[in-house]
């Protein structure tokens, strides 16, 4: 136990080092409102942000209301019930037919996306724009979406609430658009949109054909899991993104066959 002059002696280095306030046992809130007065009534709770974390954990989820694709681009552009919104510079969605064949999932948004407000841009979109043009296909003749609609800060991976607050909005569009087959582009796609995703799908069913069901259709889709254009790493992967792009051509359009096309300069 200090002496008293000790105690003193340290009160005064305290002093000169600006300690200027005795330390409390609970930390101080210095952004909290100052207590209301004794005896005057309690201030109503704040109403819930529309469309905002506690307005869609009450009730349904926005995209469940869209009975069209543009009823759902509105609702994905309304929606303010993830942070990723206020983050991002711009909102990317789905762009193509509406009946499209093919839906293509990309990654979230990276800097080009955000840049432009479209999916698959920058040299990712280059290297499919290519492929599908090797296919006979123009960028415009297939459904393209990205796994959410904003980019995370730093481009980071989402995490689990921003995923569970965006991927709605992609199950719905699925489920309006039909397509006859979707393409997983990259991991993230392939772990949260397949049965028992994780860190190793895509590895696992990469140019197999998968069931995906999505919520309020009774049949699952057909899904094809593959790399991500921005992100094939030599020419194995090269290769065998174009080997998923041919499987899918030649299962959804029977016809094409002989088709050559090269990935890289």
């Amino acid at each position: 136990m200090l002496s008293r002059a000790d105690a003193l002696a340290l009160l005064r280095l305290h002093v000169e080092w600006g300690a200027d306030e005795a330390i409390l046992p609970r930390p101080v809130n210095r952004l909290a409102p100052p207590p209301a007065p004794a005896g005057a009534p309690a201030a109503p709770p704040a109403p819930a942000r529309a469309g905002g974390p506690r307005a869609v954990a009450a009730g349904p989820h926005p995209a469940e209301a869209a009975e069209s694709l543009a009823a759902l681009a509105a609702a994905v552009e309304a929606y303010a019930g993830c942070a990723l919104k206020e983050t991002a510079t711009r909102t990317v969605w789905a762009e193509g037919p509406e009946r499209p064949g093919w839906l293509i999932i990309g990654d979230p948004p990276g800097d080009d996306e955000d840049r432009e407000g479209r999916p698959f841009r920058g040299p990712g979109g280059a290297v499919l724009e290519r492929a599908l043009a090797g296919l006979g296909l123009a960028r415009a003749a297939v459904l393209l979406a990205p796994l959410i609609p904003w980019r995370p800060p730093g481009g980071r991976p989402p995490s689990d609430a921003e995923l569970a607050q965006c991927l709605p909005f992609l199950r719905r569009l699925i489920a309006l658009a039909a397509p006859r087959g979707v393409l997983l582009c990259g991991a993230l796609p392939a772990r949260w949109l397949l049965p028992g995703g994780s860190l190793a799908t895509l590895r696992r069913v990469r140019g197999k054909w998968q069931d995906l069901p999505v919520p309020g259709v009774e049949q699952p889709f057909r899904a094809l899991a593959t790399h991500s254009p921005a992100l094939l790493r030599g020419a194995a992967e090269r290769r065998e993104f174009w080997a998923d792009l041919r499987l899918m051509r030649r299962t959804i359009h029977p016809a094409s066959e002989n088709i050559q096309v090269k990935l890289s300069p």
